[in-house]
């Protein structure tokens, strides 16, 4: 056997080694979260609370908002207590759980997006329908399935993390346990996990894509049928908020793992990072409360006392 040491713990290299940036940064990431812990809760509670919010849509969106929380939190918090640490230690079975709830929430969220691209189009396409066949018994499936995935996505991989081996180096050069910066650290032969990542991952991609391109060309064709211009400009206007939601998410997803690696820079990485992983869970509300009339209407009733129960 070869002479090396064993690594029972990673160092989490985080945004900066400057220590006069580290109160700045702690303050800036603090505001962000506690942004999206109210946005994404309140979001949840008036969804809850106002009966006319209680529609397929706002199911769906209920959901996306407890995800962004969720995988939200599983990152947050502990690069922000690095922040007062001067070494920015995580355990080797800290890191695998950080991992499977991120991958876990995380490719959640990618199908959710997807089947909330699929309630649009039975709501533009069939809105006379509409209820009858987005049940909630049909809805409660699209939900689970997501969830299912999710499950089945982070159990493999970090099954697979279980059987690396990490020696030597045991500097994490992210602020998270993110699976690529994990497998770059490791001593073991690697090529069936990157495989396997790279696998999963367009797979997953392809599928949800297509789903979500599919769903807005039907929505297209339906919107174009409509004769009025009032009709036509609120059929899009139902879409239109989870249209800007999937071209963040995607797009700055695309941005991370599609760049071709001769590219890309570490430091870039982090910051593309930090935008699906603290920005986007606070925005998502943001947007669909900001951008929503019947969403804007309902804060306006609950903040007057007027909601039903």
């Amino acid at each position: 056997m070869e002479n090396h040491t064993t690594v029972y713990e990673f160092v989490l290299a985080g945004f900066s080694d400057s220590s006069k940036m580290q109160i700045p940064l702690f303050i800036f990431f603090l505001a962000i979260y506690v942004s999206t812990l109210i946005a994404n809760l309140g979001m949840i509670l008036l969804i809850k609370i106002d009966p006319q919010l209680h529609t397929p849509m706002y199911f769906f969106l209920s959901n996306l908002s407890f995800v962004d929380f969720c995988y939200s939190s599983v990152v947050t918090p502990k690069m922000l207590t690095g922040f007062f640490m001067k070494r920015k230690t995580i355990s080797l079975t800290h890191c695998a759980v950080q991992m499977w709830f991120f991958v876990f929430f995380l490719a959640a969220e990618c199908f959710l997006l997807a089947a909330m691209a699929y309630d649009r189009y039975i709501a533009i396409s069939n809105p006379l329908l509409y209820t009858a066949i987005m049940s909630q018994k049909v809805c409660s499936q699209l939900v689970t399935l997501p969830y299912l995935i999710g499950l089945l996505n982070a159990t493999t991989h970090t099954a697979l993390y279980f059987q690396l081996t990490f020696c030597k180096n045991n500097i994490i050069n992210h602020f998270f346990c993110d699976i690529p910066a994990v497998i770059a650290l490791s001593c073991s032969d690697t090529r069936l996990h990157k495989r396997l990542l790279f696998a999963l991952s367009c797979s997953f991609g392809i599928v949800n894509i297509a789903i979500i391109i599919v769903s807005y060309l039907y929505i297209l064709t339906a919107i174009l049928r409509i004769h009025s211009s009032a009709g036509r400009q609120k059929a899009f206007s139902t879409c239109s908020t989870h249209l800007t939601v999937v071209t963040i998410f995607y797009g700055t997803l695309f941005f991370m793992y599609v760049r071709p690696s001769s590219i890309s820079s570490t430091q870039e990485d982090k910051v593309v990072s930090m935008l699906y992983t603290v920005m986007i869970p606070m925005l998502n509300p943001l947007i669909y409360s900001l951008r929503n009339k019947e969403v804007k209407n309902a804060m306006r009733r609950v903040l007057r006392g007027k909601s039903l129960l």
